[in-house]
């Protein structure tokens, strides 16, 4: 079993917290997905009115043809042919130009009507995207009402600890999302690389993407006991050493754990993360930016991550 470092200040950051979280991460999500169906709707809406602008000049001109004919015109038409094949082939002409009217007619109606359900679909998807905007907004300001008791104070310096912090971070693969453009509960399904517990396969995936991005010193995931995400196989600890833990007392840890924290923040959204802790600093997703942390651990000595 792995060892940990100082118990997370979980009892802080309260089931409302993590509500506002889920919340604002479902919303960010709708919007996405609205968005994306605007685009969708509105290639139809165009491709429709472009068929429709085609159809309208075809559709008058048979019906200036039949007006031509049809009607009483249309016997005079008929009998003044001049043998009985031709009688034939005038009414067979008088027909098709009467079913091939009916067809663009329909045709036609068909375009207009595709027209009006995709302006109606465009309007209530924006309708649904200002909704969720607001949405995204409230959860905003109620997630800085709660960080602001963990210890207060915004617009912390990006490159938290003394150090420098790499200016880019390298892309995780996206974690998988639901149909909503959300991330739903996982359960504690996979087996954690990092002890002898489990994770879920989203903190699992975060654990690769991390690995993969080079950072490979110690971390501890899952651990039995205690409140929140780390029994629940959604959080992990990383060391800033390559066994145990110990606070950064030299430029190569802070540098570690600032560029790692970076690489976190940078991929939250992809990744499905809830929050992150590092250096007396909490960024926190639905509060967009990094707040003070003052909790029993100040995280001098390792980055929690926790996921959705």
């Amino acid at each position: 079993m792995a060892s940990f470092a100082a118990p997370e200040p979980d009892g802080a950051l309260s089931e409302l917290l993590e509500t506002t979280n889920r919340r604002y991460v479902d919303a960010k999500g709708a919007v996405q997905v609205s968005r994306k169906n605007q685009r969708v709707y509105a290639d139809r809406l165009r491709a429709a009115e472009s068929r429709r602008d085609v159809l309208i000049p075809e559709v008058n001109s048979i019906a200036r043809q039949q007006y031509q004919i049809g009607d009483l015109g249309a016997l005079g038409f008929l009998l003044s042919s001049s043998s009985s094949d031709a009688f034939w082939t005038r009414a067979v002409s008088l027909e098709e130009i009467n079913r091939l009217h009916d067809g663009k007619l329909r045709e036609l109606d068909e375009a207009i009507r595709t027209v009006a359900v995709q302006k109606k679909r465009i309007e209530a998807e924006l309708r649904n995207e200002q909704n969720q905007l607001a949405v995204l907004e409230n959860q905003k300001k109620v997630a800085a009402k709660q960080l602001d008791l963990l210890g207060g104070g915004t617009g912390i310096n990006p490159s938290l600890s003394s150090g420098f912090v790499d200016a880019t971070s390298a892309r995780a693969a996206a974690a998988p999302r639901n149909a909503s453009g959300g991330f739903s509960p996982e359960g504690c399904t996979e087996s954690d690389d990092t002890t002898s517990g489990c994770v879920t396969k989203r903190t699992k995936h975060m654990y690769q993407e991390v690995r993969k991005a080079g950072f490979k010193r110690f971390v501890g995931c899952h651990r039995n006991g205690g409140p929140f995400e780390h029994p629940k196989g959604r959080a992990c600890d990383w060391s800033l050493q390559k066994s145990g833990f110990s606070s950064a007392h030299n430029d190569d840890m802070r540098r570690y754990g600032n560029d790692l924290t970076a690489f976190l923040v940078r991929n939250a959204d992809r990744l499905g993360i809830y929050y992150v802790i590092w250096y007396k600093q909490i960024w926190f997703l639905a509060g967009e930016g990094w707040h003070s942390y003052s909790g029993p651990s100040d995280h001098t000595d390792h980055v929690h991550v926790s996921m959705h």
